[in-house]
């Protein structure tokens, strides 16, 4: 099978379409950020996984390598993880070329949604701290990721493929995903 990469940006759900799809098919799912986060917290003192945004691209990088690392050793899995970053000097990408080296990705998978959903996601939710992006700012970052994925696709041979997760219609996503993972 080889690694499955499943992308978003914050607050789009794909870690509630992945988790619901992994469980309809009995598929082994890796949260890249709670690898990263664990390496983060050890080495860097981080206290939660919207802080390591905030490190220097270099720590980041470094963190990065290691769960990659750490993630290729598991085996057959699905990657619950972001194809960009925000960061104050821009967006990192989530997957440069040491992490696409160690996945070795058969698919990637983004899950979309309408940014004005996405926003009033983010807004609900009191359990992270996001940036104060506008429709528009998540807009462009969707776009960004549809042209990362495809530049990773480039690298590794994997395919892409775009999934829509819109509001109350996590089941419909889930069956998309399903159908491209099949």
């Amino acid at each position: 099978m080889g690694a499955i990469v499943v992308t978003g940006v914050p607050g789009v759900g794909k870690t509630t379409v992945m988790t619901a799809a992994a469980e309809a098919k009995k598929l082994k799912v890796v949260v890249f950020g709670t690898v990263m986060f664990d390496e983060a917290k050890a080495k860097h003192g981080v206290k939660d996984r919207d802080d390591m945004r905030k490190l220097p691209p270099e720590q980041q990088r470094t963190i990065q390598k290691k769960a990659g690392e750490a993630i290729a050793r598991m085996g057959d899995v699905v990657v619950d993880t972001h194809c960009t970053v925000k960061t104050s000097r821009g967006f990192l990408p989530g997957l440069p070329a040491w992490v696409l080296e160690a996945l070795k990705p058969s698919m990637i998978i983004l899950v979309e949604a309408d940014p004005k959903e996405i926003w009033g996601r983010r807004q609900k939710d009191t359990t992270r701290s996001r940036d104060p992006d506008t429709p528009d700012d998540i807009a462009r970052h969707q776009e960004i990721n549809r042209a990362a994925a495809m530049a990773y696709a480039t690298l590794t041979g994997a395919t892409v493929s775009l999934v829509q997760n819109r509001d109350g219609k996590v089941d419909e996503a889930k069956k998309q995903i399903l159908t491209v993972v099949a």
